[in-house]
């Protein structure tokens, strides 16, 4: 931790801790199981979401003003007319929650992003994704602000929300650039926080699988109270959350990495013993008992190494304070700290087909294999026979070999990442009640986040290269390079034959630093006009102000990870990166109530608002950005209870620092069949197909194979290839547009207790940020030619088209993989070509009835996602990505099922509460462009028993339970039974989605892969 950040953690420290001690007088609080938390809470939430126009006005912020998230103007009589999704404290405690992204990756609306299922690729942080759209576009709040991003793309770490003071979570899933800027395209999150809490709160909670493992702890102490007579409330919250690692080794179905394309036992061509290429023949593995190279080989499972359940330790401090000086002047402050650690776990690193030299007198070169390398080299038997008995590089007769090595190294230990975020966020303002009807409010915020990623486990190939040529001296193995410290290596033997000081040569931890900052200062002008409709009685209310923000990023890598290839396996180098931007926005909004209790018209209002903005690159030559979003709005009540509402939204997201000033790089992605292919993974061919001919064999040597290899290409076994993208500093912002229309009914007269609400939403963005998916990177040069159809379906002059000539491949292999430093694989270019479009419709319902002996409350949430269509330039294909997985659907990463809702029905007996929740994910299938790329998934009963197929899923059900009472006046108990079934995952293999989310034979962010959970926890209070 730097010195800055110390000095910004005590001095955050000291000023909520100041905060709490000037309060030594509590409010005895008496919790019941009903009740809301603390006079805040938004009771009619309790058991489930709800949408906020059907709901009391949120209370929130720091000085007590009404505010309805989606808008800026405070007044208690506004109702939304933006649908706003509101998740009650009580269903907090009743799902008992750990981090916000356990939550929000199960409610409609939202489709699951990074966090603690995801191990390959998580860097440490969890993030929201709503509408599938990015979590790049929508926004986290904390009390309607921004905090500090985590990371250079700009997105909010979920892991830092304190939940133990959140109150209520509301979810605005449509466009808000509006009325908090840029990245509100697709919606909010808004984390409302108690805060006017009084009294002490402990809360503590254990959670474990039905098989022992996964254990999670979690306490939180929360202490607050008035001040000066009232004047004043300060809160301060401390916690502390320890979550254990689940292997993928630890479930039945994910022990075996299954091909979900043949149902083959799957897994990595890089195993052990190793495999070389060598001219003329596929890439071999060598036999340690006769000494020579092999065609088939064993793939290496790496399944049980990788993780379901990731390492979690956060521990975090927050606190807030509100004063009013006097009748006219609120002083409100926030400070909040946390620190976080991740770690995540994969397979043993190795060589990943990195390029090598090995002299023919290598001591650990078995005979059979040097007369193998001299023949497909072309040496006479006496020449080979001399280079063998060479005595070193001196010798006249020494001659070496180039080949390409894949070896998986466990003597170096699994590759494991430690993720330690810290993050220092405060901000503080005054209210000036000017008055009644009129308010200014100033402020300001700082923030800082630091992730420091240590990795070890790696294996350096430069390091790799020189212990490859060795030599005997004087009897023992010694390289020939003469380098300080080389040890060389034994590449042809069984595991363990690279020893432990070999093995330490090869080693190459890594470090990775990424810092970010942000300031912020607002002035918010709001109130009345004192006027009004003549046909209202509520007068216009408005809300004008300015906003400043800078971001600041950097990534400071050590100088292993900045070289491309050098640590064999990362998936590309890692560069320093240094941007900022500074953004002056001016913003004002109107809402103006025209009719009010009159025939068929109870209400009738409409609300208007714009900003405008700069955008300042801090880069030479860089453009500057002026965008200007604005939004119009409606609500109209024929009757009471009746709520017919629209909203359309015109938003602008800027590119992030990570879009601008990321440099282009070389990295792995994600694609199951190479064109050129002509043989299956094991080395033999596949039947009824032929080698690369015609036409079809000019394209693929023009992207770089050889006439020695072009009939020797392969598919990846992992189903990873190499792909070449990065930022483009010549990226414009981006433009949406949505709409959503609803109705709200709230018949209080007729059916007392229920509420409705149905809203359509569509949204639309164009000259979107996006770089094309792998498919479409094949498509554009290959159309639909294979080896399997005899290349028919290519495009007329594809040899010398740039579709196909941007394509490279391994000099050495042909492949589309291997050595990042030289092989740079497919195009995935950013740039503003890119159209995305989504459409649905959201449904709640609320029902609350007293049974006399007992109370019955009822709450449904749902989402049917008509489309989601990601088309990532004009010549691209349009994807339908709602209901479907495959690699190419990577807008949203992890599949979208069509239909999803969440149902809580909660009885509740005197002081007891007994809860069960329904969680519903329609059925989903391969996509069907991905059929015809690929070919159907495997149907059947695969290499290890399992009976799957992969070409669809069917719909899941989950069912939580839970049960809370009441023990005395101060302690409650919570008992939660997650996946009460037992339900396990579906099963499709690890190569049909993308690495992120496509792991351990399932996508184990949408499907619980843990199996049935308990927990329980103990709230005490006083």
């Amino acid at each position: 931790m730097s010195n800055v950040f110390r000095r910004h953690l005590l001095a955050s420290t000291l000023l909520v801790g100041a905060a709490a001690v000037a309060a030594p007088a509590f409010a005895q609080a008496t919790p019941t199981a009903t009740a809301p938390a603390d006079a805040n809470s938004v009771a009619p939430a309790a058991t489930g979401t709800q949408d906020a126009a059907a709901a009391p006005a949120s209370v929130a912020g720091d000085t007590g003003a009404i505010i309805v998230t989606g808008s800026l103007i405070k007044n208690p009589n506004l109702k939304s007319a933006a649908p706003v999704q509101v998740v009650g404290r009580d269903e907090l405690q009743l799902r008992q929650t750990n981090t916000a992204e356990e939550l929000l990756r199960t409610l409609p609306g939202a489709v699951p992003s990074i966090g603690s299922a995801v191990n390959n690729g998580n860097g440490g942080a969890s993030f929201v994704d709503l509408r599938g759209l990015g979590t790049q576009r929508n926004l986290v709040l904390l009390d309607g602000q921004r905090i500090t991003p985590a990371d250079i793309t700009g997105a909010t770490d979920l892991n830092n929300i304190p939940l133990a003071l959140v109150d209520h979570v509301e979810l605005l899933t449509g466009g808000a650039a509006t009325t908090y800027g840029a990245d509100a395209v697709s919606g909010v999150v808004n984390f409302i926080t108690r805060s006017d809490f009084t009294g002490i709160e402990v809360n503590s909670s254990e959670q474990i699988t039905g098989q022992g493992d996964g254990n999670t702890f979690r306490t939180d102490v929360t202490i607050g109270g008035n001040f000066d007579e009232g004047k004043g409330n300060a809160v301060f919250s401390i916690g502390y959350q320890k979550a254990d690692p689940v292997t993928q080794g630890d479930r039945s179905f994910s022990k075996v990495s299954v091909e979900s394309y043949t149902g083959g036992a799957g897994g990595s061509g890089t195993s052990i013993p190793s495999r070389f290429s060598r001219p003329g023949s596929t890439v071999q593995q060598i036999n340690t008992t006769t000494g020579a190279l092999v065609p088939t080989y064993q793939l290496f499972n790496y399944n049980p190494y990788n993780l379901f359940q990731t390492p979690f330790k956060r521990f975090n401090m927050f606190g807030e304070a509100h004063y009013d000086a006097s009748d006219h002047v609120t002083f409100y402050t926030r400070g909040m700290f946390s620190k976080n650690t991740v770690g995540t776990i994969l397979a043993p690193g190795g060589a990943f087909g990195a390029p090598d030299t090995i002299n023919y007198n290598n001591p650990y070169l078995p005979a059979a294999a040097a007369q193998q390398f001299c023949a497909s080299n072309g040496l006479s038997v006496a020449t080979c026979n001399a280079a063998i008995a060479a005595t070193g590089p001196t010798d006249p007769n020494y001659k070496t070999f180039n080949t390409t090595v894949s070896r998986r190294t466990p003597e170096l230990g699994n590759r494991v990442s430690n993720d330690t975020t810290t993050l220092f966020d405060y901000k503080a303002g005054v209210k000036f009640n000017i008055i009644d009807s009129l308010s200014l409010d100033i402020g300001g915020n700082y923030g800082q986040s630091e992730n420091n990623q240590v990795t070890t486990g790696n294996l350096r190939t430069s390091r790799l290269k020189d212990a490859s040529l060795a030599s005997l001296v004087n009897g023992v193995a010694t390289c020939n390079s003469g380098a300080a410290g080389c040890v060389p290596v034994d590449l042809f033997g069984p595991e363990g034959s690279i020893t432990a000081d070999q093995a330490a040569y090869l080693a190459g931890p890594t470090e990775v630093t990424e810092k970010t900052s942000l300031v912020q200062a607002h002035a918010l002008l709001s109130g009345d006009f004192g006027v009004s409709s003549p046909f209202a009685n509520s007068p216009i209310s408005f809300a004008v102000g300015a906003e400043y923000r800078k971001y600041t990023a950097s990534q400071v890598s050590d100088v292993l990870s900045q070289q491309a290839g050098e640590i064999s396996g990362s998936g590309g180098a890692a560069p320093n990166i240094k941007g900022a931007y500074e953004v002056t926005e001016g913003y004002g909004e109107l809402d103006a109530p025209l009719v009010n209790d009159k025939p068929f018209f109870h209400s009738l209002s409409a609300q208007g608002g714009i900003r405008y903005s700069h955008y300042k690159i801090d880069s030479a030559g860089s453009p500057t950005f002026n965008t200007t979003t604005y939004k119009g709005a409606g609500t109209w009540e024929p009757v009471q209870g009746v709520l017919l509402r629209g909203n359309y939204q015109h938003a602008v997201r800027a590119p992030s620092i990570d879009e601008l000033f990321s440099p282009v790089v070389t990295s792995l992605t994600n694609l199951a069949s190479d064109p050129c292919a002509s043989v299956q993974q094991n080395g033999t061919a596949i039947p009824g197909t032929a080698s690369p001919s015609g036409a079809l064999r000019d394209v693929c040597l023009a992207q770089g194979a050889t006439a020695a290899t072009v009939n020797l290409i392969t598919n990846d076994p992992g189903g990873q290839i190499n792909a070449t993208g990065g930022g483009n500093i010549n990226l414009k912002p981006e433009k949406s547009n949505s709409i959503t229309a609803g109705i709200v009914l709230t018949p209080s007269q007729i059916l007392p207790g229920f509420s409705f609400s149905a809203d359509y939403f569509h949204i639309k963005i164009d000259h979107a940020i996006t770089s094309p998916t792998p498919g479409d990177a094949i498509a554009a040069c290959f159309g639909g030619a294979s080896t399997a159809n005899g290349g028919a379906g290519l495009p007329d002059g594809a040899a010398t088209s740039a579709a196909c000539t941007s394509i490279h491949r391994d000099p050495v292999t042909g492949d589309l993989s291997g050595d990042s430093a030289t092989v740079q694989g497919i195009p995935l270019t950013l740039s503003n070509l890119g159209t995305l479009k989504t459409d649905g419709i959201d449904v709640t319902a609320n029902y609350r009835r007293d049974l006399g002996f007992a109370k019955l409350n009822l709450s449904f949430d749902g989402t049917w996602t008509h489309s989601n269509k990601f088309q990532a330039t004009p010549t691209s294909v349009n994807r339908e990505c709602v209901g479907y997985y495959s690699v190419n659907c990577l807008n949203s990463g992890s599949p979208q099922p069509e239909f999803v809702w969440n149902t809580r029905a909660t009885l509740t007996v005197q002081s007891v509460d007994f809860s069960v929740l329904w969680r519903h994910l329609s059925k989903m299938k391969q996509e069907p462009l991905d059929v015809i790329a690929d070919g159907a998934a495997f149907d059947g009963t695969n290499a290890t028993g399992q009976s799957f197929d992969a070409r669809k899923i069917k719909a899941f059900n989950y069912f939580d339970l839970a049960a809370r009472t009441v023990v005395g006046d101060h302690l409650e108990l919570t008992f939660t039974v997650q996946n009460f079934l037992n339900k396990k995952p579906p099963i499709v293999g690890t190569d049909i989605g993308s690495t992120l989310f496509n792991s351990g034979n399932t996508f184990p962010s949408l499907y619980d892969a843990l199996g049935r959970r308990f927990e329980v926890g103990a709230q005490v209070k006083f």
